[in-house]
């Protein structure tokens, strides 16, 4: 079993003299960021200067300067910039700047993980990974709550590691809901596997194709949007709640008989299978090396044709009208 720590195990003592800079103020920067502050903490905001997240964070009340400047000035670099932006912006902004006995911090492991980042053995190299979106990060913090998180120590040069990233923990609001040991290899794996398999890829797939099988039968597109995507969110709310067998009791009887003997039939072997390879792919470091090329190659412009047959497919386009008639103008895309 992980380790877990909470709220009353950890102090901010350790770190409540020290400089937290916040490289990134996007949505899960934003959130950190405000929280580490509302508790308290020394934090700073490194930025593009004249960009959109500049403006945002002076209107939060931060300190905003550059990163350079920002790097500079700290004891702990939250590094949260985009994955693929890490690298270049810590060869060229924080690397140059970066002090004997700093720590470099993360929210996600893959820079650290891949080698993207090469950290000199002086620093401390330590993550947290808050387990919810930024927006989400913010809103329990506001409540008094926290979103739970995951922590590890990659490099402990000080022999403060834990109590920094402890402490960081503490500050964004995550020790108030629990926080789990990990490393970076299990972070950056598992959390890839996910979102291929499962949260994004598995999802997408699975609603569209129950969708097509459906329509292709003759059913009307809002009827299987209603059945095949809507519905889906209630489902989801009740397992994240309850469990899956928590679920299982709270849905109608012929909902749980026709699911617990057919969803086997639909996610079968050839998934399990497929998982596997999935898998395979991210241990051996196969798709790594794929999105980096990728990305190198064609930059944002590689999402471009997956994006153009999502945005035209049948449950898109049913989908924008049968939306407007279940959330507010304002909150309609």
């Amino acid at each position: 079993m992980a380790r877990t720590w909470y709220d009353r195990d950890i102090s901010l003592n350790p770190i409540e003299n020290e400089t937290i800079a916040v490289i990134g103020y996007g949505i899960q920067g934003a959130a950190q960021a405000c929280n580490m502050k509302d508790s308290g903490l020394k934090v700073v905001v490194g930025a593009r200067k004249g960009g959109n997240s500049w403006e945002q964070a002076a209107k939060d009340g931060h300190k905003v300067m550059e990163v350079a400047d920002a790097t500079q000035k700290a004891d702990i670099i939250h590094i949260l910039i985009p994955d693929m932006e890490q690298g270049p912006t810590y060869k060229k902004e924080i690397e140059p700047f970066i002090k004997k006995g700093n720590a470099l911090s993360f929210s996600h492991g893959a820079a650290i993980h891949w080698k993207w980042i090469e950290p000199p053995k002086s620093v401390d190299v330590i993550m947290l990974a808050p387990k919810a979106p930024g927006k989400r990060v913010r809103e329990l913090y506001l409540e008094g709550f926290g979103t739970p998180g995951l922590v590890a120590v990659q490099q402990d040069y000080t022999k403060r590691a834990w109590d920094r990233v402890l402490g960081i923990a503490k500050g964004t609001g995550c020790s108030r809901a629990g926080i789990l040991q990990t490393t970076f290899k299990e972070e950056v794996e598992t959390d890839w596997f996910g979102e291929q398999v499962d949260l994004c890829g598995g999802a997408d797939r699975l609603i569209r194709t129950a969708f097509e099988t459906l329509v292709e039968a003759g059913y009307q597109p809002e009827i299987a949007y209603f059945e095949c995507l809507h519905e889906l969110k209630l489902i989801v709310d009740l397992i994240q709640r309850y469990g899956i067998a928590g679920m299982y009791r709270r849905v109608s009887e012929t909902a749980r008989f026709g699911g617990l003997t057919r969803g086997q039939r639909v996610v079968g072997e050839a998934s399990r299978n497929a998982m596997r390879k999935a898998l395979d792919d991210i241990q051996s470091g196969k798709f790594e090396r794929e999105w980096v090329e990728t990305y190198k190659r064609e930059g944002k412009q590689s999402f471009d044709k997956y994006m153009e047959e999502i945005e035209g497919h049948p449950i898109e386009i049913v989908g924008k009208k049968l939306r407007k008639m279940m959330w507010p103008k304002e909150q309609v895309e």
